[in-house]
């Protein structure tokens, strides 16, 4: 399809959520269109933490770095800016599911998403949910789902947006961002360049990083226009462009490089007509990759795919305090690739979603999806939870839920070794929250359990070769600690954040803790505010890592605690134009996330910030 003809299309077909709040300055109505509804409905008896505009400014521009010093996290990065995937709750890098604005986003080739292809600069607010959401956001939402999200608001707005940084390394991360609104249309653009030549000094022997050169831009886009008080239609696109050089980890290896090209694109439209709310998504979205397994040759290995996907919500009031929600979704994926060749599968799934307010108190939520597909059979997915304020000071949560993951187009389809008798990875768990205030302290523990079957493993088969089968069982339990603090003293105010996770993450088969899964990690963050002065220090602590399922202690990747420090001047009157600064790894820790994967030493940067 031409892209006029494609766009023009897209103009026509669009949804999403109003909500109406007082603005304390203008006194007027501000009508916020919410890009996720399901996020803010239905995940009050969950673990919910929300990344602030000055958390996303504070920290580069991928969604790797701002997930890693400030949530409980642990991601699997071969070196900076090479590819990266997390770990959550003990879970693997499958498991955890990103969700642009309501929808999964995971790639249908490896199910997941490399989180160095993801740019934060151009969402405005950034999510992170632990815990099971299957029922609602599909396959791999096991560990959590982190939700990005391009929330829209409908007031008289004109702004432009400009940030800048340039370090060490030729590392420049550039950002321009425009917002203007009306009553009636709102819409909100970004473009974002990040590049480095990455050629660091290893820390603690000689030698530098080689070959590990990158760029990528982003261009992100949200249209919303209100066709009158009960509907409105909203437009989002991404697109991203990206190239890696992959670091090498000995002089004499081949110098390889990647490159991906994903799009998104999505269509809402919400109408409300009395006491029924409706929502309907249609999303086109395309993932490639060419692989280079040397640069110096003209061949490489590609492939792709095409996906499309259609969400309709129907929600019901059923009374002030109970709203019933059923969604229908219909997923079709075709892929092609060097590996795959063509394949397709189709999946439909219907899921219905129950909110109860038993009193000002006490509420419960409750949930069931049961899918079809053409390629594996799909459990009965479900969760159940409730939350009770016992008093303004504490609040408990409870939440049970069975999750799944299917197998990916290379698990089905690689030629010579697809399984197409796989079933999908099941799991059973539970948690309880416990959420505690006292005047400036708001501290959240959750413990939690999971117990997981069928996961998917590529091991030898008789012939020699690699194929996927599903045999491991694994148990996880384990803690999470969120805490924050905020003080204004005079014109001095403190704000400080925390996280800390304990996790252990057994293979039942063999009683060993689950490689690359820290028992123990560690945030904070302490932000400073005076006058036109505004400095911040973050600490990341990361335990012992297992780099082998045997849990060898020859093949441990040692401890580490990094460190940033960083502050910003404001030379204008109304927060328009600031400078400043920032040092990362700020005591020149030598660490690795991956063996022989180093990541740099101490490095400056400096940032312009143009908000006019």
């Amino acid at each position: 399809m031409k892209a006029k003809n494609f766009f023009l299309f897209i103009l026509m077909t669009c949804c999403q959520i109003i909500l109406a709040q007082n603005d304390s300055i203008t006194k007027l109505n501000e009508v916020v269109i919410v890009s996720d509804a399901n996020l803010k409905n239905f995940s009050n008896t969950q673990s919910l933490q929300k990344l602030s505009d000055t958390i996303i400014r504070n920290n580069q521009a991928s969604l790797t770095s701002l997930l890693n010093y400030n949530t409980v996290l642990y991601f699997k990065e071969n070196g900076l800016g090479m590819t990266s995937s997390p770990s959550f709750r003990g879970t693997t890098s499958q498991q955890t599911v990103v969700v642009w604005n309501g929808i999964n986003i995971n790639s249908q080739l490896l199910g997941q998403t490399d989180f160095n292809t993801i740019s934060t600069r151009g969402f405005n607010s950034i999510d992170v949910k632990a815990g099971g959401g299957s029922v609602v956001y599909g396959s791999g939402a096991i560990g959590g789902t982190i939700h990005l999200n391009n929330d829209l608001k409908f007031s008289d707005t004109f702004k432009n947006d400009l940030q800048v940084s340039y370090g060490y390394f030729n590392t420049l991360s550039a950002v321009y961002g425009i917002t203007a609104s009306t009553k009636k249309m709102s819409f909100d653009a970004s473009f974002t360049r990040n590049s480095s030549d990455n050629n660091f000094k290893f820390v603690g022997h000689e030698g530098r990083n080689s070959n590990g050169q990158y760029y990528n831009n982003v261009y992100n886009f949200a249209l919303g226009y209100k066709i009158n008080t009960k509907s409105t239609i909203q437009f989002y696109n991404e697109i991203f462009d990206g190239e890696r050089h992959f670091s090498l980890t000995s002089p004499n290896a081949t110098k390889t490089k990647y490159q991906d090209y994903n799009t998104r694109n999505l269509l809402t439209w919400t109408n409300s007509f009395g006491t029924f709310n409706t929502d309907l998504k249609l999303a086109y979205i395309t993932e490639h990759y060419n692989y280079f397994e040397d640069i110096e040759l003209d061949g490489y290995t590609s492939g792709g795919v095409k996906s499309f996907i259609g969400k309709y919500d129907i929600a019901y009031e059923l009374s002030a305090k109970a709203k019933i929600s059923t969604i229908l979704d219909y997923n079709k994926n075709n892929g092609t690739g060097s590996g795959i060749g063509k394949s397709s599968r189709e999946v439909g799934g219907v899921s219905i979603l129950l909110n109860h307010i038993l009193s000002e108190k006490w509420n419960y939520e409750m949930s069931l999806r049961k899918e079809i597909s053409d390629a594996y059979k799909s459990p009965i997915l479900f969760n159940a939870g409730s939350r009770y304020d016992f008093s303004d000071s504490y609040q408990l949560k409870f939440n049970l839920s069975r999750n799944y993951r299917v197998p990916t187009f290379n698990d089905l389809y690689w030629e010579g070794s697809g399984n197409l008798d796989l079933k999908p990875e099941s799991s059973y768990q539970a948690e309880i929250g416990n959420q505690f205030k006292y005047k400036d302290v708001k501290l959240t523990v959750t413990a939690y359990t999971m117990k997981i079957t069928d996961m998917i493993r590529w091991l030898p088969n008789n012939t020699g070769n690699w194929s996927p089968v599903n045999t491991d069982k694994v148990f996880i339990y384990g803690a999470e600690t969120l805490l924050n603090y905020k003080k204004s003293i005079d014109k001095h105010t403190f704000d400080l954040t925390s996280t800390y996770a304990y996790t252990v993450s057994t293979d039942k088969n063999t009683d060993k803790q689950l490689f690359y899964v820290p028992y123990n990690k560690l945030t904070g963050s302490l932000s400073y505010y005076y006058k036109k002065v505004a400095a911040y220090y973050q600490i990341m602590y990361t335990g012992e890592i297992f780099t082998t399922s045997d849990n060898n202690p020859k093949y441990i990747l040692d401890a580490y605690n990094v460190s940033n420090f960083g502050i910003d001047y404001n030379f204008s009157k109304k927060n328009t134009f600031k400078i400043g600064f920032k040092v990362q790894n700020l005591w020149n820790e030598k660490y690795e996330a991956l063996p022989s994967r180093y990541m740099p030493g101490r490095n400056l940067s400096i940032n312009l910030n143009l908000n006019y």
